[in-house]
């Protein structure tokens, strides 16, 4: 019994250790991310780079708080808490990273290519958008069509695949874009969860059956800003980083 109990001990231990390490590995890059091209989009401290949409500075709401950008929660949704918070720089063909961490029922989302032209006026962008949600305890995961507003779809217009696996509530979740041409990837958790075509049927017949039907131009941007989006509840962003491709 003490010599499980004692191993038990060591194993604690030892996760605590490799926790911790992989904790100062947190908003840094690996020697060999560096020679790849990839860069911080988040120092880890500031939000130096970012600012808010159609804005100069960061829109309120918005603070960094044990390594992470984090939305305190607010009022409502669509920017009556504070607004949209943008990438200072644009791309076009990226492999883009991310985590984040949700509190129950929350609801946000990535975007990207976006465009302060759409629209022209207010806090909130729209473009596509790689939703960030709780799925078991949030209404928008059950509207849209086939699960097209559940975590890592292509919010409102192509549904995330099956296969996909969430991290319990608290947890952070990994997020990857690809964008290359007009070949367009989301991934979760290290799976890939959807793939699409800019311009494809495929993304037009879902265009043609969401909210974003009416929108002239909608999905046609070849690139644009990333954005964090302020939907009224606290969630939590860190590791945020990018590489453009050729």
């Amino acid at each position: 019994m003490r010599k499980r109990i004692a191993l038990a001990v060591m194993a604690a231990i030892g996760c605590a250790l490799i926790a911790s390490a992989q904790d100062k590995k947190i908003n840094e890059l690996t020697a060999e991310e560096r020679a790849s091209g990839w860069r911080l989009l988040f120092d880890g401290k500031t939000l130096k780079g970012w600012r808010g949409f159609h804005r100069q500075e960061p829109p309120p709401g918005w603070v960094v708080e044990a390594g992470a950008i984090k939305k305190i929660a607010g009022r409502g949704e669509l920017g009556e808490a504070g607004g949209d918070l943008i990438t200072v720089d644009q791309f076009a063909n990226f492999e883009f990273q991310a985590q984040w961490k949700l509190t129950k029922g929350a609801n946000s989302g990535i975007k990207y290519l976006v465009s302060e032209d759409s629209p022209k006026t207010g806090r909130s962008a729209v473009s596509f958008e790689y939703q960030v949600l709780d799925d078991d305890n949030h209404p928008d995961a059950k509207e849209g069509i086939a699960g097209n507003r559940t975590a890592g779809s292509l919010y409102d217009i192509l549904p995330a695949g099956g296969s996909k696996k969430m991290r319990p509530i608290g947890e952070f979740n990994q997020t990857r874009i690809v964008k290359r041409g007009t070949h367009i990837e989301h991934w979760l958790n290290g799976v890939k969860v959807l793939e699409f075509e800019q311009g494809g049927p495929a993304l037009k017949a879902g265009i043609a059956t969401s909210k974003f039907k009416t929108i002239a131009g909608f999905g046609e941007a070849k690139q644009g800003h990333f954005l964090l989006q302020d939907h009224g509840n606290e969630v939590s962003y860190r590791n945020i980083k990018v590489r453009e491709l050729k």
